[in-house]
């Protein structure tokens, strides 16, 4: 099949439009004069746009359903000032002809290029046992899968190959900390964070959105999967002495560091320390980084109330020069009333997992 020709941010008003979408979302709707409609959103890598169907919505009802790829003839429109898909005609393609990267959210690092930093990570481990098992682990299927998959459903990284970046990050941040504090054990904190997010090629389903959870994901979570991965693959490499296992299990299964986060345990070793604080600022900063890309106009601005961060941010562009000189912040918005009790602290353990 030829290559997409229309993304939904270049779509003008009045502009025809003939080319393949992702459906998101889709409902079968009434007017109120009871005739059928179709109200869908469909979807590319650039954003999304609303589309309705206004004839023969019930034939068309089967073929579009939520990540369904479809083939739509329409116009753009204006509707309440906003772009709207004039559908005329739908049809649904075979998602094995599609390149899923046109169509979800990615990075902006190119696969090729982070799987070539990924081998150069592994390659530098000095340790033999851990070495084997980095490499044992990313080859074949989960490999391919690790490189697709993203780290979070909503919040940080949430777009394909997602999860090879943050890691990438963590891995990065781990390298230069290993640096700074000499009795650190640089090969097992390089492992701890290329393995610590591994079993997100599990916990979610991301083959077409909205990303979700798995099953086994909402039953067990990527702490305790990732554990049981690592160990099945340490079978049979002998190199890997059994202390070191534990350890790298360790720094799984604590990197959320606190009980209320989702961690069984709490980070008892300096590299487990260090892991979930780095965890923590790469997930942060790239959530940041999002809102950043949202910021219109020169200087900084305050953003809505954030809730997984409970607080208002404070931020410029994220394409302007870092080193301007900047004004006075103005008095951020008024802070939404906080509850305090029981449910203050739910709310805050879903938040935190959302986060991570």
């Amino acid at each position: 099949m030829a290559g997409k020709k229309y993304f939904v941010k270049d779509l003008q008003e009045g502009q025809q439009v003939h080319d393949v979408f992702l459906v998101s979302r889709k409902t079968l709707a009434e007017t109120k004069t009871g005739k059928s409609y179709l109200a869908m959103t469909l979807m590319d890598k650039t954003g999304e746009i609303e589309a309705r169907i206004w004839d023969n919505a019930e034939g068309f009802d089967g073929q579009a359903a939520a990540g369904n790829y479809v083939l739509i003839k329409g116009v753009v429109k204006s509707f309440r000032d906003k772009m709207q898909l004039g559908v005329v005609f739908l049809e649904q393609l075979d998602a094995a002809k599609t390149n899923p990267r046109d169509f979800m959210p990615t990075g902006k690092r190119s696969v090729s290029e982070m799987e070539a930093e990924l081998d150069a990570v592994i390659s530098s481990v000095r340790q033999g046992g851990l070495r084997d098992l980095l490499a044992k682990i990313f080859s074949g299927a989960t490999r391919q899968q690790f490189c697709v998959a993203p780290a979070a459903k909503k919040m940080h990284h949430a777009y394909l190959g997602g999860l090879l970046e943050h890691t990438l990050s963590v891995t990065q941040l781990a390298i230069k900390t290993a640096g700074h504090y000499p009795g650190i054990d640089r090969d097992m904190l390089i492992t701890g964070a290329l393995l610590h997010d591994l079993a997100k090629i599990r916990e979610f389903s991301y083959a077409s959105p909205p990303f979700d959870y798995t099953d086994q994901g909402r039953l067990m979570g990527h702490l305790v999967i990732g554990v049981d991965m690592v160990r099945q693959a340490a079978v049979g490499i002998d190199s890997l002495a059994p202390e070191q296992l534990d350890q790298v299990c360790h720094l799984i299964i604590s990197h959320h560091g606190r009980h209320e986060f989702g961690a069984p345990v709490l980070p008892m070793t300096q590299e487990a320390l260090l892991l979930h604080h780095l965890d923590d600022m790469d997930a942060k900063i790239n959530y940041t980084d999002q809102l950043r890309e949202q910021v219109t106009g020169p200087g900084c601005q305050w953003s809505e109330y954030q809730r997984p961060l409970e607080r208002f941010l404070y931020l410029r562009p994220l394409d302007e020069h870092s080193g301007e000189q900047k004004t006075e912040p103005p008095p951020p918005p008024a802070a939404e009333p906080v509850k305090r009790g029981k449910m203050d602290q739910a709310e805050l353990l879903q938040r935190q997992q959302r986060l991570f």
